[in-house]
């Protein structure tokens, strides 16, 4: 009996394991992997895209909560290439230890829905070892990623992960392409990393700070969000309306209120 047969998913592991061939031949063919890339699967599951993947990079790591699911991974991958497994929290997990050169670091997976965000932000501590990522994540989250100033989907999220990364949402995946079958729309979104020469000069603590406390209460003006960290003079100071509120404002903006913020101006 297979695994596909005996392993129940779990629902504390967010586990919507992906079965559809055309989207995973798709996903595959996006992230475009190649041998000798150092690759990470951020939960493989039942292997859907490890195979896949392994068979053309011939060495692989992933990263698997649930060691009930080892066995069969290593089992089916055994001839194909050479896996490294991880049985670790991802969200706890230190990508420092796969030695690689800077921003070489490539990243795939499928992520639960119930960690995707906590997920995007613990994986940017490690931005300047990343070449890229690419994941399925639910649409709704990705609408957010990608967000421009002034829609309804801009927020902090849209803000500190493009401050670091390109997003570029690439398709969507409907419920049926997994099982169980999520309640939701997926879609497949590919992060470019920005080089370190390429973000403007920040404090990014400062940076986060700003960002956090600018989006506190959405419907209010910056006057109100930051007025615990600036004066209304430091926000002019910044050529920056107090009166807006803070899903109008651009990256640069931001930037500008935190280095106010640092330089105490």
């Amino acid at each position: 009996m297979t695994l596909q047969q005996t392993h129940i998913p779990r629902k504390r592991f967010g586990q919507n394991f992906l079965v559809d061939r055309n989207v995973i031949e798709k996903i595959v063919r996006a992230f475009n992997p190649h041998a000798g890339e150092h690759i990470v699967e951020i939960g493989p599951g039942k292997g859907a895209l490890t195979t896949p993947l392994l068979t053309i990079a011939k060495h692989l790591y992933v990263i698997e909560l649930d060691r009930d699911l080892l066995p069969s991974l290593e089992n089916q991958c055994r001839d194909i290439g050479k896996l490294k497994i991880y049985q670790s929290d991802v969200l706890k997990f230190d990508f420092n230890q796969i030695e690689t050169p800077p921003h070489q670091l490539r990243i795939i997976g499928n992520l639960p829905y119930n960690i995707s965000t906590p997920l995007l932000f613990h994986l940017l501590k490690y931005i300047d070892c990343i070449k890229d990522m690419h994941f399925m994540l639910q649409k709704e989250v990705v609408d957010r990623l990608a967000a421009k100033p002034g829609t309804a989907e801009y927020g902090r999220l849209s803000v500190m992960i493009q401050f670091h990364c390109n997003v570029e949402p690439l398709f969507s995946v409907g419920p049926r392409s997994f099982q169980p079958p999520p309640k939701v729309e997926s879609t497949v979104a590919r992060f470019i990393p920005l080089k370190q020469e390429h973000r403007p000069p920040v404090n990014q603590a400062q940076f986060a700070n700003i960002v956090k406390q600018a989006f506190s209460h959405r419907r209010k003006t910056l006057r109100n969000n930051l007025k615990t960290l600036l004066r209304e003079e430091q926000i002019l100071n910044c050529e920056i309306d107090p009166n807006i509120r803070a899903e109008y404002l651009d990256i640069n903006a931001f930037i500008r209120l935190a280095n106010a913020l640092d330089n105490n101006i």
